[in-house]
């Protein structure tokens, strides 16, 4: 998608229209029930070990820090390094309280500019999405990862399922599309976000592209509530010799 579509954005502008819209995202999606909850249930289902003290984990895509938030609850004591391509969402992340140990980094996936592993995980949330190439990125996060290390690809897919595509567009229709216009005045973000789902990958499909990039023990897992057949977890172990 190239061109300014009607109810979207390109894909190379969508940084640039999180960061008109950094300083409404917390309130935003603090009025969707479930939302962070979901983030932390991603972030169990890596398997962390509850003292994460010598952990090293990467939140590809942290926006405001939700996810990075997320990591820090299932694994207190880890390092966690997390990277954006908007400068002004990790503004707004940088600008909380943080534990020791959590370092920002502006960056895009493509680049991954003062990004170095190995890291022991890895969360990805709404990110692949909003990507040119989500495999080939796929393959260069898996390459930051230590042999044995996991991925959690935290993200929307309705694909898949006809109810999903229902309740999505409903729910985008009736809350998110006007809530969006009356916190921020502007729709054009939230409009991309309904038909960027409704494009994205099936699940089946999301999980063979976790495939295709290398990771192995591919499993995928919803959530409760509305979400669930909305909003997925899909898992990846980097093995433990590179094919």
């Amino acid at each position: 998608m190239n061109a300014m579509a009607k109810d979207g954005l390109p894909r190379g502008a969508v940084p640039s229209a999180f960061d008109t819209e950094a300083r409404w995202y917390d309130k935003l999606v603090g009025a969707n029930p479930g939302y962070h909850e979901h983030l932390r249930l991603s972030a169990r289902r890596l398997g962390l070990p509850p003292d994460g003290t010598g952990l090293r984990l990467l939140d590809a895509g942290c926006g405001t820090g939700a996810s990075t938030a997320a990591l820090v609850s299932a694994a207190p004591g880890a390092e966690v390094t997390a990277f954006d391509a908007s400068g002004e969402m990790l503004a707004q992340a940088r600008a909380k309280d943080w534990p020791e140990g959590v370092t920002f980094v502006h960056t895009p996936v493509e680049d991954l500019d003062g990004i170095s592993g190995p890291f022991d995980a890895i969360l990805a949330a709404y990110l692949l999405r909003n990507l040119t190439e989500p495999t080939r990125q796929l393959r260069r996060l898996r390459g930051l990862l230590r042999p044995g290390g996991r991925i959690a690809v935290h993200e929307y897919s309705v694909h898949d399922s006809r109810r999903a595509r229902w309740v999505w567009n409903a729910v985008c229709a009736g809350v998110i599309i006007p809530l969006g216009k009356v916190t921020t005045g502007d729709a054009t973000l939230y409009r991309h976000l309904r038909r960027s789902v409704l494009e994205f990958d099936g699940i089946a499909a999301l999980a063979g592209r976790l495939a295709d990039a290398g990771f192995t023990d591919v499993r995928t897992a919803s959530m409760p509530g509305w979400q669930n057949g909305i909003v997925h977890t899909v898992l990846g172990t980097n093995p433990q010799e590179h094919p």
